[in-house]
């Protein structure tokens, strides 16, 4: 049993390895980042392409994601409610606002893009499905530090360094914590160039039928689009349209109110 679970953490890591940065790996460079020997790393992927988890350049020996991959990815699309939910809401926000949609789920201490549509601006900020970015920084990560459980976000910000991806990254944890609060009291979360330094997002939370935030809903573009008062009107528009994905998910709020939009 325990070597099977350790055959098991050895698939994960060689698969955690391949990044949207870097597609394409070598038998060493996976060996590096998982710190397998290069000889095990080989004769896994080397297994691993023969189950499809993997695919091989017959001309450069790298390895890349397999067939199957989507094949899993396409299941665990279907059975994700709340996208299916979510997708009409974002084609009415991207109608109005002419900006880029995001919808984000949590995964352990990243937030993961499920679903997005692009702005048809030429100018645009893209958010490619499948991207993870850390909690901390943006709007969309922040919404789920702020609206869950406070023991668990306590439990989350010692576990995450801090790192700033840009000279605007909120890296001190008392400043942070402040942030949050913020947040929890206007109901959205805005913010400009955090993780990347010239684009801007606003995000609403999503909830479940338990009252638990589930998803994030944004909208962001280039931040010189972003001027106060638009700021005020799509923080209203991205709240209205995830408070309306939350009750479809069953959500019933407490104490039902007009949203407050606060600057």
């Amino acid at each position: 049993m325990a070597e099977s679970i350790k055959l098991l953490e050895r698939t994960v890591a060689i698969l955690d390895s391949f990044t949207l940065e870097q597609p394409a790996l070598g038998v060493r460079e996976v060996a590096r980042r998982t710190g397998l020997s290069a000889s095990t790393a080989g004769r896994l992927m080397s297994v691993m392409r023969r189950m499809g988890m993997l695919n091989q350049d017959p001309e450069s020996q790298l390895y890349m994601m397999g067939s199957k991959m989507l094949a899993w990815a396409g299941i665990y699309t279907v059975t994700c409610d709340v996208r299916s939910l979510a997708l009409p809401v974002m084609v009415r926000l991207q109608d109005k606002t002419r900006e880029t949609i995001s919808l984000y789920v949590l995964e352990g201490k990243e937030r993961v893009c499920v679903e997005r549509l692009e702005s048809p601006e030429t100018v645009r900020i893209v958010a490619r499905v499948g991207r993870r970015i850390p909690l901390y920084a943006g709007s969309a990560g922040k919404v789920f530090l702020a609206f869950m459980p406070p023991a668990r976000r306590d439990e989350l910000l010692a576990e995450i360094e801090l790192k700033p991806m840009t000279s605007q990254t909120i890296v001190e944890k008392e400043k942070l914590l402040a942030n949050l609060e913020e947040i929890r009291r206007k109901g959205y979360a805005f913010s400009r160039g955090e993780w990347i330094l010239d684009a801007a997002g606003v995000a609403a939370p999503i909830f479940d039928q338990f009252g638990r935030v589930t998803a994030a809903l944004t909208i962001s573009g280039p931040a010189q689009r972003f001027k106060e008062v638009r700021i005020k009107e799509m923080a209203a528009l991205v709240k209205e349209g995830a408070d309306e994905i939350s009750a479809e998910m069953g959500f019933v709020p407490r104490h039902p109110q007009k949203a407050q939009i606060y600057f």
